[in-house]
């Protein structure tokens, strides 16, 4: 593992390190970039849609489609937005009224989604998938096809997991595998993985004042997994080690991923102009 924290990234002079220093700095030229946001992102402390920062994204992610880029949006946050809209306080525990409270929220989570990006000329469509989906052959060809097909005529695909009819318990299929799974089914260059949180640091912030925050990852390794907490939010069902796990999943496939703070939607603008924002994990280019 070679790792680059904040305080010595930019006091790094090693023929290695200077290498990985300019990777953020080759963000730039990427393409295709699937970008996940999290249910602690899209949602406010009482659960119900944070609609200004969402139709700022929606700005944003229409604005990277105009230059050319492709965009996939893996997108969570069908549960909580479903326990607001009936009123429910804490996350249900069966699984029956997990999917029952994630096809409430799903239709109103699309319905924002479409009113907003349609403000800046973009169409979106709705992507629901199930793990057999990704591991099937040849159903996860038919997947990737549709997945071409949109991005070619244009249109920005959003991805959830079909929890809904989903036989497994919903975090087992939580967002941030899925979409390291959709980056590497649609050959993306990038994953960017919004959350609530700056990036991977060398120990616990909340209860570390002095934590530092790692910027350049190369190569997950068992010590990385041990910097890895606990899961998120009470309505959200991913932590840093899902999002490690991620991680590994892209980088065999030659993909960068980038966890990043998800509050500040320009911020995504500025790490794809080349700024060291949060942590980057740099895809084994080998393959």
């Amino acid at each position: 593992m070679f790792v680059l924290t904040a305080a010595f990234w930019k006091n790094d002079y090693t023929e290695e390190g200077r290498d990985f220093l300019h990777r953020f700095e080759k963000l730039k030229d990427v393409r295709r970039i699937v970008i996940k946001i999290g249910t602690s992102t899209l949602t406010h402390a009482s659960g119900k849609l944070n609609l200004l920062r969402m139709e700022k994204y929606a700005r944003v992610l229409s604005d990277m489609r105009n230059q050319g880029k492709d965009i996939v949006l893996v997108s969570s946050g069908a549960v909580a937005v479903g326990m607001a809209k009936v009123g429910m306080a804490e996350r249900p525990r069966a699984l029956p009224h997990r999917q029952a409270m994630a096809a409430v929220g799903q239709s109103e989570l699309m319905y924002v989604y479409d009113k907003l990006f349609s403000e800046y000329s973009n169409t979106v469509a709705q992507i629901l998938l199930t793990r057999d989906v990704m591991e099937e052959p040849l159903r996860r060809q038919n997947a990737q096809n549709t997945f071409e097909t949109l991005m070619e005529q244009g249109i920005i695909p959003i991805v959830n997991e079909n929890d809904t009819v989903s036989t497994e318990e919903l975090e087992f299929g939580d967002n941030d595998t899925l979409s390291a799974m959709v980056a590497k089914m649609v050959g993306a260059d990038l994953l960017v993985i919004l959350t609530d949180i700056e990036g991977l640091y060398d120990c616990d912030p909340k209860s570390n004042p002095g934590a530092e925050m790692i910027k350049i990852v190369d190569g997950i390794d068992d010590e990385t997994k041990q910097l890895a907490g606990g899961a998120g939010s009470r309505y959200g069902t991913g932590g840093m080690a899902t999002k490690l796990a991620a991680g590994e999943i892209v980088a065999e496939a030659g993909i960068d991923m980038v966890i990043m703070n998800g509050a500040d939607p320009y911020a995504l603008c500025a790490l794809l102009e080349g700024q060291p924002i949060g942590t980057l994990f740099v895809g084994d280019k080998k393959q």
